[in-house]
């Protein structure tokens, strides 16, 4: 099992925070069945500049330890990049990191809205060659008020990634419910663990085995398959979420 979105790279920004916790991480990746995973840490957010130079540096010495300790998890690169106005010409000029250098980009949206110009701007990705996907876009505020922003985003060809511990309540009863409605109206394309540490933050795919069955999971971890071998994943047409079916949940 491949997962697309972790923040297991050690002290660049509020993931693993050592060495030994990037480590303990990838034992309980490899304790739920993941063999691959994507370092996705913060970049442009707050204080969290992660250029790729430091990213391939952290990546390469996580390796080594992962080899010396016999643990088989495979790290492929990769940012979770907050979205901002030059985002498509930084990728052009190579300043910044897809998943796993493929077309794929993870772009993440500020918590409290949608910044107007995100979906031209996640149109003009494509248009120049990248798919842009959304992470965890079931906890963003203005999507959680009007989920159309999220079904028009999706309509023009972004993708969007939601996270384990979003669909198995660890952010509440709220964004479980949501998250749920997202993946009924077709919007979800990857389902990511977003781990950040072995504790509050963890890879929770177990759980969601648990909750939800291993049927449930198929589609997800397929499409996680796809993307790193840069090909186009599994889409179905996308339906909107009306926000009178939400009145009362959020």
């Amino acid at each position: 099992m491949i997962d697309i979105h972790c923040h297991i790279l050690a002290a660049l920004d509020d993931g693993a925070g050592c060495m030994d916790d990037s480590l303990e991480m990838a034992k309980q990746a490899v304790s739920q069945g993941i063999d691959t995973v994507i370092a996705t840490p913060h970049h442009r957010i707050g204080i969290c500049e992660n250029p790729k130079e430091a990213i391939f540096a952290r990546m390469t010495a996580l390796k080594t330890r992962l080899r010396q300790e016999n643990i088989p998890l495979t790290i492929l690169p990769g940012q979770e990049i907050r979205l901002y106005g030059e985002i498509k010409d930084d990728l052009e000029r190579g300043r910044l990191l897809s998943l796993s250098e493929t077309k794929y980009v993870l772009i993440e949206l500020p918590y409290h809205h949608v910044p107007r110009y995100a979906e031209k701007l996640m149109f003009d990705l494509q248009v120049n060659g990248f798919i842009p996907v959304i992470a965890h876009p079931e906890r963003n505020m203005e999507i959680m008020e009007n989920p159309d922003r999220l079904y028009r985003l999706v309509k023009t060809g972004a993708c969007v990634q939601i996270t384990c511990s979003s669909l198995t309540g660890h952010f509440g009863r709220n964004v479980k419910k949501l998250a749920r409605r997202f993946i009924e109206a077709n919007l979800v394309h990857f389902i990511a663990s977003d781990a950040h540490n072995v504790k509050v933050r963890s890879f929770f795919f177990d759980v969601l085995e648990n909750e939800y069955g291993s049927d449930f999971l198929s589609m997800f971890i397929e499409n996680a398959g796809l993307l790193i071998k840069n090909r186009d994943i599994h889409k179905v047409t996308p339906l909107p979420v009306k926000k009178k079916k939400l009145l009362g949940l959020l």
